[in-house]
């Protein structure tokens, strides 16, 4: 794992950042994204500059970001950086925090997709999969803390999915990573609450990216689920993805919040589906109530 070179950079002065597409009543934040290089993370990061902000876009390749260095060459810094190698995410991170003095906004955006049937998937598969998804965000979430700390103030957001409520077919695995970065999350967010620091779970829905495509792998097919997946081929082929410019600006408008919410679902059709899925939950657990408290 390498890291480029973050030179040190004076603050932007307030005559850049009143040139940004709206001006700005407050300071110039400074942002730290992974996966900046496509798909919502290049959108975070693409937001946060038009607004005026400061960002470090952190990711395996940062070739792709090459067009928004040449735009914003005074306000953005690029780290190649794979968070799964522990000790690379605590370098790189100071040497976030020494290209722009400080850290404000810290987007845990990194992540993959993996495609499988539970009985399919190998053990390689699913802990590359976990390094990326789960151990990558709280690599990153531990570098930055104690920085965060420091200041007494910063906002983590960590980029979840729909599919952390829910199971699905197919991407069972996927659903866990997420659900093990929801559960830790919601302890960071308690935990880092007295000194400052917020957290936010962000469960998007479907948007336009490379996440299940470049960002995917695939099992090898036991044919004995060939009809479930020609079931789920049907259902995926019907949804429709959203624009991630649309998150992007949602965002910053959570992070713009004294109280953000510690959890947010972005888009109508993964607002719908969760509150399904709470209400037949509830009704689950009061179904077997009686049952239930006899365990005592």
């Amino acid at each position: 794992m390498t890291t480029t070179a973050l030179p040190t950079t004076p603050a932007a002065t307030a005559t850049q950042a009143t040139t940004t597409a709206a001006a700005i009543s407050r300071d110039p934040r400074v942002w730290f994204i992974t996966g900046a290089s496509r798909g919502l993370g290049r959108a975070f990061a693409e937001a946060a500059l038009a607004a005026g902000d400061r960002v470090v876009g952190a990711a395996r390749d940062v070739t792709p970001l090459a067009d928004l260095v040449a735009a914003y060459e005074d306000r953005l810094r690029l780290l190649t950086l794979d968070v799964t190698d522990r000790n690379a995410v605590f370098r790189g991170v100071a040497r976030a925090v020494a290209a722009f003095g400080r850290l404000d906004v810290v987007v845990n955006n990194a992540g993959a997709s993996l495609i499988g049937m539970v009985e399919e998937v190998t053990e390689a598969q699913v802990r590359a999969h976990f390094d990326v998804n789960f151990f990558g965000a709280l690599w990153v979430s531990q570098a930055v803390l104690p920085y965060l700390r420091e200041q007494g103030s910063g906002h983590i957001v960590q980029i979840s999915s729909m599919g952390s409520a829910v199971g699905f077919a197919a991407t069972g695995l996927y659903s866990a990573s997420k659900g093990a970065l929801d559960n830790m999350s919601g302890a960071l967010a308690m935990e880092a609450a007295s000194f400052g620091v917020k957290v936010t779970l962000v469960q998007p829905g479907g948007y336009e990216t490379t996440l299940f495509t470049q960002g995917l792998t695939m099992t090898t097919e036991n044919e004995v689920y060939a009809p479930l997946r020609a079931e789920l081929a049907e259902m995926w082929g019907e949804s429709k993805d959203a624009d991630p410019a649309k998150a992007a600006a949602l965002l910053l408008r959570i992070v713009d919040m004294a109280e953000p919410p510690r959890r947010i679902i972005l888009g109508g059709a993964a607002y719908d589906m969760i509150a399904d899925l709470d209400r037949a939950r509830r009704e689950e657990v009061a179904r077997w109530e009686e049952l239930s408290r006899e365990g005592d």
